[in-house]
């Protein structure tokens, strides 16, 4: 029997980028679907406790074998809700992504969705896996707003060479699994291949300061800003995508509460 990896991402059900993820794990993994109905960037951890949170089977856009609900709630909440009450079969590892953008540095890995995912996978005692891809800036809001269904034969090349990375890496995972406590944290270069080296990363420290501009006196909107570096060192998840490499950097959650 294949082991079984429970998948959700952040950007949304439709998302070709979890797509290509689930199609590549399944040479390997029976594999469950608990991915948000919409969008769900910047959410961090955060879990719908004031309102209730509806979901339903999605059949059709995933193949026939794959378990699938569409989740009208965050990361978090579609992976509490489908390890604790949806699932026949215990998950062997937790697998979020591939997110549509990097999630590198302290604080974006701290705002991510993706991320909190897979950190809500090792609460449950599992293996757990982020993934994300770095999408060059000159066309990021086109694949984000199109769901990652861009067909230039380069991208699509990059984007199924970042999946099967990811496949390999999930079963090297399940049979080397991380101390308890930890979760592996793993982003994309924009240009993908099958021969790109994966390296071992910290994440990068980078102050984004203000993320907010007034559109109207005492309204504020949310915009992103790629923030100054205070400190990145070689062995950055940031430095390591400029090389071209894949970074793979090991979170360490299990030091919280320690005396």
């Amino acid at each position: 029997m294949k082991p079984h990896a429970l998948v959700t991402n952040d950007d949304g059900i439709e998302s070709i980028f979890l797509l290509r993820l689930v199609e590549a794990l399944l040479v390997h993994f029976e594999v469950s679907v608990a991915a948000p109905a919409s969008e769900q960037s910047w959410i961090g951890r955060a879990m719908s406790r004031h309102n209730p949170v509806h979901l339903a089977e999605k059949k059709g856009l995933f193949p026939e074998s794959v378990k699938a609900w569409e989740v009208h709630g965050t990361p978090s909440d579609c992976m509490n809700i489908a390890l604790g009450n949806l699932l026949a079969r215990k998950p062997d590892i937790v697998i979020s992504g591939i997110n549509i953008g990097f999630n590198t540095s302290e604080v974006l890995i701290l705002s991510s969705g993706t991320v909190a995912g897979a950190i809500e996978g090792i609460q449950w005692g599992l293996p757990a896996i982020a993934f994300s891809k770095c999408v060059p800036g000159d066309v990021f809001e086109r694949i984000r707003d199109s769901k990652g269904a861009e067909t230039s034969e380069n991208y699509t090349r990059s984007l199924a060479a970042a999946a099967e990375h990811a496949a390999n890496i999930a079963i090297h995972t399940l049979n080397e699994p991380p101390p308890s406590g930890t979760m592996l944290n793993v982003n994309f270069p924009a240009s993908t291949t099958t021969k790109s080296v994966i390296e071992e990363t910290v994440p990068a420290k980078i102050r984004l300061g203000g993320l907010f501009a007034e559109i109207s006196p005492g309204c504020y909107q949310f915009q992103f800003s790629p923030g100054t570096h205070s400190a990145m060192g070689p062995n950055s998840d940031r430095a390591a995508l400029e090389r071209g490499s894949i970074s793979r950097s090991l979170l360490d959650f299990s030091r919280i509460g320690r005396v």
